[in-house]
């Protein structure tokens, strides 16, 4: 009986000469497109072997409806609710036109041919446990974009309003230290005022574009500038170069204004200076974090795909950079990312949110498999009449002993509590029987590769969630 299986256990195709013997059993139906065979949830449906055509079989989750496969010659319909006299767990209709065999009674045909039990009962179990799984995986992802228009809701709002605030917060404090300086003129002759307006504006335009130093550079120039200082006379010097340090000011910089004033108010210029320089770098600071979560807001809405149809067009490198934003913070303490991307990739008909969850599985166990510290590499290319996309990272690999086993449902290598054993099966679903591409990976010490194709030109009919 085992020559009839095809390498899947989930679709067997079934061969020639078993088609014959089922047709002269059955009744043969000619279909119209768009006919439908079974609706999910009927008491009582027939059984379907094809025998030309497509059969599309879906499944309603919520308001929107999912293609769980499509069925070419050979291939059967149904699950195990069959057997058991449970409903119909999906509906199945014509693609286009089609040819099938129908069996009134399941039951009556496995009598009929007991050999077909051990053909069609497995297959028909697995595919209860696929749906089921499917299920979950599409519940899981449809809380995810519930869950993400709430955030970027809540979180929009505010960042948004702390945007605006911290510009305005940077005009009315330039112009407070402009009036600062003003009233500070018994001290400041004219020429000095302008000294130390552009000085600041030197700094600050220094702070905003220099590279960050090491905390060994910080501390040399800091004690380089805190002698300097005590020797013009400046009080405290050490309080005051940290910040001067950090916008960059040098003791060169210095050296017109120390020259033209006395010692008592070249230091309350510094003490200005230091001070609007400390807080221009705070606004600054309010700045770009509110502008972090303004980004995340829309790495969410654009990772989780809200609000848009299932299937369009898609920017591939869009979607690897927003779950690269989304895992910035298991990235930022040590993994080191190259983005080889290709000018040549073209947009792409497909499932956004899905494909996403695939880079975001691929990605989470490149760091995981570097633990945390590494070079992780995503490269994009076009191969064939297909889009290839690969996850490389330098970390210890995968064992060779499990290397078979890291697509089976359930199976990890991770600690308890820390993998389901679920990502790299729904991410071979996802590309495989979704999006027609395959998956595939090479592992040693030192470098895994997982490579993703997806074809250019997808026949969305029979894409499978």
């Amino acid at each position: 009986m085992n020559t009839m299986l095809s390498d899947s256990v989930l679709f067997p195709i079934l061969e020639e000469k078993y088609l014959q013997d089922l047709e002269v059993c059955g009744t043969a139906l000619d279909l119209k497109p768009g006919e439908i065979l079974y609706r999910e949830g009927d008491a009582a449906y027939c059984f379907y072997v094809v025998l030309k055509g497509q059969v599309k079989v879906t499944k309603q989750l919520g308001a929107s409806e999912i293609v769980v496969t499509l069925h070419h010659r050979g291939e059967f319909t149904g699950d195990l609710s069959m057997l058991t006299g449970g409903v119909a767990q999906a509906t199945a209709s014509s693609v286009d036109v089609s040819r099938v065999i129908q069996f009134q009674d399941f039951k009556e045909l496995l009598k009929g041919c007991p050999r077909s039990i051990d053909l069609f009962v497995p297959a028909l179990a697995e595919r209860s446990k696929d749906l089921e799984v499917r299920l979950r995986q599409q519940e899981k992802l449809a809380a995810l974009g519930k869950l993400s228009a709430g955030l970027a809701h809540e979180l929009n709002n505010p960042a948004a309003a702390g945007r605006r605030a911290a510009k305005q917060l940077n005009i009315a404090i330039a112009s407070l230290q402009q009036n600062m300086l003003s009233l500070r003129g018994k001290h400041f002759s004219a020429h000095h005022r302008q000294l130390m307006g552009e000085l600041q504006q030197q700094a600050i335009a220094q702070a905003n574009s220099k590279s960050t130093l090491s905390p060994l550079e910080q501390s040399d120039l800091e004690d380089e500038l805190t002698d300097w200082l005590a020797n013009k006379g400046v009080k405290n010097a050490w309080e005051l170069s940290p910040s001067l340090v950090s916008a960059g000011i040098q003791p060169s910089q210095l050296e017109t204004l120390a020259k033209d004033m006395e010692s008592e108010a070249f230091s309350e210029a510094l003490v200005w200076l230091e001070a609007t320089l400390t807080m221009n770098g705070l606004v600054n600071e309010v700045e770009q974090s509110t502008s972090r979560i303004s980004d995340l807001v829309g790495a969410i809405k654009n990772y989780s795909y809200m609000d848009r149809a299932a299937v369009q067009e898609i920017d591939l490198h869009e979607g690897l950079d927003n779950t690269l934003k989304i895992l910035h913070h298991k990235i930022k303490y040590g993994v080191k990312v190259n983005k080889e991307y290709s000018t040549k990739i073209p947009k792409i008909s497909a499932y956004g949110s899905e494909l996403n969850q695939v880079w975001t599985n691929l990605i989470d166990n490149a760091i995981d498999g570097m633990d945390g510290k590494g070079e992780l590499t995503i490269r994009t290319g076009l191969e064939n009449n297909c889009v290839l996309i690969e996850i490389i990272d330098n970390g210890a690999g995968i064992p060779s002993e499990i290397q078979s086993r890291i697509f089976e449902p359930f199976f990890t290598s991770k600690e308890v509590g820390k993998g389901s054993g679920l990502g790299l099966d729904i991410s071979r679903r996802i590309i495989i029987q979704k999006h027609q591409g395959n998956l595939r990976f090479e592992s040693q010490p030192g470098k895994t590769n997982f490579q993703v194709r997806i074809p250019l030109t997808i026949d969305n009919q029979s894409k499978a969630s």
